[in-house]
Formats: structure tokens, C-alpha cells, sequence
């Protein structure tokens, strides 16, 4: 197929990627699974506060309906209408980010202020920052105009990026700030970024991490991760009551609902340390099978991204599979032991409205760009795509790159 005006030839359509919505949908079954069988217990805790054994299950497939809706929604966006909407979506997510400070709409919770009040239900604003960040890098860097060396035009998305870190900050949400961190970086060294650029950037961040790291909750949190044991009562609890879940679980682990960890002994058992459940429930088996499905997720998603000639569908592809492969990664290190605590769910898995319904919206979006409907394509920027993979490639695999 040829566009007649120009001569050059469309891609052909494809089916969209069934690989990456099937291995979406195991994690949502699995998830769904877990979190009744940690909740369906009723504590003393539970029965202090009125909960039935159907109270978490209940909202968690009424959040599966809604972000099955909302991945039909995302699947019938128009990358160019999505690119359209980017300055708007990313006003209106700061919008929402700062509400939550506002008395009766923002909802308190274990002393963070994250939440908007919806009804019967609440929204976490910061989900809906991440995407609408990655949307608004990708076509930042896709634009003409924008030049990878640059100094000015490495700065200008740190500014954005900064800004609502520091209404994270705020509320406190150490986790959102590391995350979106990540992302913004990773995505400016996917366009080509200078190292030395990203690299001063990193040392010039170091105070700053510092300062944050001697808050005194934040201080416990670091110590306890060096040493759990030191204090497995109290700051290290948590920490060891996980490696008790997954160390107990063995090869082909406990049997599904035979977690004695989740009996008021491993705290957010449903929402953060879930693979925990995973792993003393059905083994290393399970947490395997678990590791594996993120695993075909971030490789279809990369493939998407590598499918696509559009410039600004390239960069939006990989942005969306960084941004779950980011948050994955960061809790699957999190209940090893392997970085100091934070509050990131596990994507698909984890209880919580709003982390659920935004992955569930990115998926619907990388399944639109599996499809291969690209606008015509830009052959100069398609080969600039190229040239970039190979120079980066070469460049990052010589010794003493980056100097």
C-alpha cells in the first residue's frame, strides 16, 4: 500500500499484540487470586473495623471493570490525537495532584495526603502524572526541533519533572518521585541524551538525596533494609516478616490459601508485598511464572516500540513498557531485601484502584501501537531512529564510554 501523494509506503496493519494483552491478563487473574486469598481471612484487625472477607475482593473486580474500560478507551485513542491532548492531559494531572491537599476532597491516609475522593472510592493523582509524563516526553524528544545535544533541551523536561516532584515531596511520596525520576531519565537517554549530561545530573542530585534519606522515617527505613534483623520488632518488622513469606514458601510453595504470613504478621500482605504471598503459597514455581509474565511483557512492549516508524510512537512505546518494567523491578527489589522499603504496588497484582486502571489504560495504549496503523512515515526520521540505535549501541559498548 502506497500513499498516492507521496509515493512512500504505508505500513501494513496488523492485529494487535495478543501475546502482550494475554500475559496482562494471567497477571490480572493471578493478582486477583492473591488478593482474596490474603484477604479472605477475617483478623481481628478486620473485625475491629466492621470488614467482611468480601470487602477487598468486591472493589478490586469493581476496579477491574472499570480498567477494563478504560483499556477498551485507550485502545481506540488515535496516537495523533494523544499527541494533540499531551499539554492539556499534563495540566490537568498536576491540576488533580494538587487537590489532594484541599480539605473534603483530598483524602489523609497512614499521614500522606495521595488520594482524591471519588464517591465510594478514591484516586491516586500521581498514577496519572507518570503516564501523562511519558506521553509528554515522547513528544518532546519526536519533535523537529529538539536536539539530544542540546544542554537547554535536557533541562527543559527536568523542570517539568522537578515541579512535580516536588508536590510529591509534599504529600510525602518518596516512591512516585524515585519512579518518575527513572522514567524521565530513561526516556531522555533513549533519545540520545549526552552521558555526561545525565551524568552531572546524578551528582548534582546527590545532596538533595541525601537530605531526603536523613529524614528520621526515611533513616529507619535505610538501616532496617542494612540490617533487618537489628530490630525485627520494630523498623525491620516488615522487612522480616517478607523474607519469612518467601523463604517459607520453598520450591512448589505452602498451598494456594495456606499463608500463615498473611494472618496479621506481613503488613500490606495485599498491595505492595503481595509476590511475597506469591512466593510462600505456591513456591518458586509461582513467583517464577510471575517473574516470567512481566518478563513477555517488557519484551513485546520493546518490540512494539522497535515495529513502529513514527518518531513520536517509537519513544511513546518504550516509555509505556518502562513505565510498568520501572515499577515491577522497584517492588520485586523491595520485598528481597534488595532496596530500602517503599510504597509501590505491584502493576496488575497489587490492591489499589488507581495503579490498576492507569497500567490497565497503558496496555490498551501499547496494544493501539501493536497494530502498526502508524501515520505516513517520515523516512529522514525513521532513518535518524536508526541511526541512533546503532550509534548508541556502538558508543555505549566501547570501554570508557560516556567520558
Amino acid at each position: 500500500m502506497h500513499n498516492q501523494m507521496s509515493g512512500i509506503p504505508l505500513p501494513a496493519a496488523r492485529a494487535y499484540d495478543k501475546t502482550l494483552l494475554f500475559s496482562m491478563l494471567a497477571l490480572v487473574v493471578f493478582g486477583t487470586i492473591m488478593i482474596y486469598s490474603s484477604t479472605g481471612v477475617v483478623t481481628p484487625l478486620l473485625e475491629k473495623k466492621n470488614i467482611s472477607e468480601f470487602y477487598y475482593i468486591k472493589r478490586h473486580m469493581l476496579t477491574m471493570v472499570l480498567g477494563t474500560i478504560a483499556l477498551l478507551a485507550a485502545f481506540r485513542v488515535k496516537p495523533e490525537l494523544l499527541e494533540r491532548v499531551t499539554v492539556p492531559l499534563l495540566v490537568l494531572s498536576g491540576v488533580l495532584l494538587i487537590l489532594v491537599f484541599v480539605p473534603h476532597i483530598g483524602v489523609k491516609a497512614g499521614g500522606a495526603r495521595r488520594w482524591l475522593r471519588l464517591g465510594f472510592t478514591t484516586f491516586q493523582p500521581s498514577e496519572l502524572v507518570k503516564l501523562a509524563m511519558v506521553i509528554f516526553l515522547a513528544r518532546y524528544v519526536s519533535r523537529p526541533g529538539y536536539d539530544p545535544d542540546n544542554f537547554w533541551c535536557f533541562v527543559k523536561p527536568l523542570v517539568i519533572m522537578a515541579s512535580f516532584q516536588a508536590v510529591f515531596l509534599k504529600q510525602p511520596d518518596f516512591g512516585a518521585t524515585m519512579s518518575l525520576f527513572i522514567l524521565t531519565i530513561g526516556m531522555l537517554f533513549i533519545a540520545g541524551t549526552r552521558i555526561r549530561y545525565i551524568g552531572s545530573l546524578l551528582i548534582l542530585a546527590l545532596p538533595v538525596v541525601y537530605k531526603l534519606a536523613m529524614e528520621p522515617y526515611r533513616l529507619r527505613r535505610i538501616t532496617s533494609f542494612l540490617d533487618p534483623w537489628k530490630d525485627p520488632q520494630g523498623s525491620g518488622f516488615q522487612l522480616v516478616q517478607s523474607f519469612i513469606s518467601l523463604g517459607s514458601g520453598g520450591l512448589t510453595g505452602l498451598g494456594l490459601g495456606e499463608s500463615k504470613q498473611k494472618l496479621s504478621y506481613l503488613p500490606a500482605k495485599h498491595t505492595d508485598f503481595i509476590f511475597c504471598l506469591v512466593g510462600e503459597e505456591l513456591g518458586l514455581i509461582g513467583a517464577t511464572v510471575v517473574i516470567v509474565l512481566f518478563l513477555i511483557l517488557f519484551i513485546r512492549g520493546v518490540s512494539v516500540a522497535n515495529r513502529t516508524r513514527d518518531r513520536f510512537n517509537y519513544f511513546l512505546a518504550y516509555g509505556l513498557t518502562m513505565m510498568i518494567a520501572v515499577q515491577s523491578l522497584v517492588n520485586f527489589s523491595v520485598v528481597t531485601g534488595m532496596v530500602p522499603t517503599k510504597g509501590l504496588p505491584l502493576p496488575f497484582m497489587s490492591y489499589g484502584g488507581s495503579a490498576l486502571l492507569v497500567n490497565m489504560a497503558v496496555i490498551g495504549l501499547l496494544l493501539r501501537l501493536s497494530k502498526g496503523d502508524d501515520p505516513a512515515p517520515d523516512l529522514a526520521a525513521h532513518r535518524d531512529i536508526v541511526a541512533r540505535k546503532v550509534a548508541r549501541r556502538n558508543i555505549y559498548s566501547l570501554p570508557g564510554a560516556g567520558r
